[in-house]
């Protein structure tokens, strides 16, 4: 799980310059969107938009934007198409696999942009069900290290009933099966233990070593993705050692 923590790391580096893109907005109002569509506009009752809500909130979303986009949801505005979730499974330079999450109102114009930015990396897109058995649905929480030591935090996240911690910088990534979110991140709350992020995401099984060379090339390449505007997440298998960020950091400077 080490590549998914060293990727939290550096999209929280480069949070600031998202922000200023309108990107983020953009992509927690389509969560929303989605959320609110399958599961309703209450999120008491609809765990999936009260993450999403949440997310917002702590991205200084504004309260209309978010009412918007829970009311395009239920079908109750007038404005943009009808949202459609499209999966694109990729082999990245030297073979490591990528899912591209695609949520977007013109399937057209999503696929040919991923194409293009795919083909310009020397990449290649894979058959249905050839890189999804790689990965596995997790819950993921998000919970920044303050005031105490990373032991005595893992040690709270333990008995708030976790079931593995990965520690990166002043962040720790606490993982629980999907079906668990709710109940530990209740448990959480009632201990105090402060969230940034709570969710649901594919992480692979097992990592794909590749050069440092094509390993720089696949982490440009993830970027370069989620620069699209269709485009919700990427995921990748790809093993980040501290060579490759490294390397990944001084080609990006």
């Amino acid at each position: 799980m080490s590549g998914h923590s060293k990727w939290s790391t550096i999209k929280r580096k480069k949070g600031a310059a998202d922000t200023k893109r309108g990107q983020i907005f953009t992509r927690i109002a389509r969560d929303i969107t989605v959320a609110a569509r399958e599961g309703g506009g209450d999120p008491e009752a609809n765990f999936a938009l009260r993450l999403a809500t949440d997310k917002a909130r702590a991205a200084n979303m504004p309260k209309d934007n978010i009412e918007r986009a829970i009311q395009r949801g239920l079908g109750n505005a007038s404005d943009g198409g009808q949202l459609e979730d499209i999966s694109y499974e990729v082999y990245g330079p030297g073979g490591a696999a990528l899912i591209v999450q695609v949520l977007t109102d013109n399937r057209n114009r999503a696929a040919s942009e991923v194409r293009r930015v795919i083909t310009r990396a020397g990449a290649n897109l894979a058959s249905a069900g050839s890189v999804t058995w790689m990965f596995e649905k997790r819950g993921i929480f998000t919970v920044p290290v303050q005031g105490k030591s990373a032991e005595e935090l893992e040690l709270e996240l333990i008995d708030a009933g976790v079931d593995d911690i990965q520690t990166e910088d002043e962040h720790v990534e606490a993982y629980v099966a999907p079906e668990h979110l709710r109940p530990v991140r209740d448990e959480m709350q009632k201990r105090r233990i402060p969230i940034e992020n709570a969710e649901v995401t594919l992480i692979a099984k097992t990592n794909a070593e590749v050069s440092t060379a094509d390993a720089v090339k696949t982490m440009q390449l993830v970027e370069q993705l989620e620069e699209l505007d269709d485009v919700q997440k990427v995921i990748t298998n790809l093993n980040i050692t501290d060579q490759v960020m490294a390397e990944f950091e001084k080609a990006t400077a």
